[in-house]
C-alpha cells in the first residue's frame, strides 16, 4: 500500500500530496491542537482549496461527512469520509508575523502562514499565493448576536479528520504555534498526516 505518514511538531510545518482517490488523515495527537491546512490542485497551483467558495456552495460555515469542499474554480478538490470531532473552522486567516506583532507585541513569533510556505517552498509557491486555510479542529463558535469568538478545540488524543482526493493535490498543514490566547490550549502540539490508498486505522 503506497503510504506517506510524518509526525508534525507542533507549530511548525510539513507538505504532503495525495493522488485522485487517496485518502489524507490528520490527527490530533494530544489533544486541543488546530492545524492550518492548505491544499493545491498538483497540476496547478493556482487552483486551490477555498473555504469561502466552499462555503458557499454548502450554503454553511461548517463542514460535515459527505461534504465536498471545493476549490477557487468552484470544482471539488477533497471530500470529507470520516471525522471524530466535527468541528473545524473556515473563516479565521492563517496567523502571521503582523498578528504576533501588532496585536500581541511579540514580533517574531513562529506563525501558520511562515510555517506552510516555508513547508510549500519546493513546490514554487509564493508567500502571498498561499489561501486561507481550512482550520481543522478550530473552535470558533457563533454566539448570540452572530459575533465570534475562538476556544479551545473540543478534539481529544487520537481525535482524527478524513479526505478523499478528488484530483492530485498537495499541501501542507501547520499545527497552529499559538500560545497567547485560547486555541490550542496555550500548548502547541504534533499532529501527524497520514496518506495512504485506505483511511487508516
Amino acid at each position: 500500500m503506497n503510504r506517506h505518514d510524518v509526525v508534525v511538531p507542533g507549530g511548525f510545518g510539513a507538505s504532503f500530496e495525495a493522488r485522485r482517490g487517496q485518502y489524507v488523515t490528520v490527527v490530533d495527537l494530544e489533544g486541543e491542537q488546530a492545524g492550518d491546512f492548505v491544499v493545491f490542485n498538483l497540476d496547478d497551483a493556482r487552483e486551490a482549496l477555498s473555504p469561502a467558495h466552499t462555503r458557499e456552495a454548502l450554503l454553511s460555515i461548517f463542514v460535515k461527512v459527505g461534504d465536498r469542499l471545493v476549490t477557487n474554480q468552484r470544482r471539488p478538490i477533497l471530500e470529507i469520509v470520516l471525522d471524530t470531532v466535527g468541528v473545524h473552522d473556515g473563516t479565521i486567516p492563517a496567523c502571521d508575523p503582523t498578528r504576533y506583532a501588532v496585536e500581541f507585541g511579540v514580533p517574531g513569533h513562529r506563525n501558520c502562514l511562515e510555517n506552510m510556505w516555508d513547508a510549500l517552498r519546493g513546490y514554487g509557491i509564493d508567500v502571498l499565493a498561499i489561501p486561507e486555510p481550512l482550520n481543522l479542529f478550530q473552535n470558533t463558535p457563533v454566539v448570540a448576536d452572530g459575533r465570534i469568538g475562538i476556544a479551545n478545540p473540543f478534539s481529544r488524543p487520537g481525535g482524527r479528520i478524513t479526505f478523499v482526493a478528488l484530483m492530485n493535490i498537495f499541501g501542507a498543514l501547520s499545527p497552529c504555534p499559538q500560545d497567547i490566547i485560547p486555541g490550542n490550549g496555550l500548548r502547541p502540539t504534533p499532529m501527524r498526516i497520514v496518506v495512504a490508498d485506505a483511511i487508516p486505522d
